[in-house]
């Protein structure tokens, strides 16, 4: 079985690790009502989508 020469240095495996790092999450707000909500997804607000009415909202 193979073995590692030498051991990985901190700096090495640091950098390896360095896209690893969580991203946050694109959101945006509805043009309709201003909700937060993720893009290209129909806003559970009220509704709309693109300017839009895509579905009906029950209060």
């Amino acid at each position: 079985m193979a073995v590692p020469f030498r051991k990985t240095s901190k700096a090495a495996k640091n950098k390896r690790r360095s896209h690893l790092a969580l991203q946050s999450q694109a959101i945006i707000s509805c043009n309709n009502c201003g909700a937060m909500i993720k893009p290209h997804r129909v806003c559970r607000e009220c509704g709309f989508y693109k300017g839009k009415e895509a579905i009906t909202v029950q209060d």
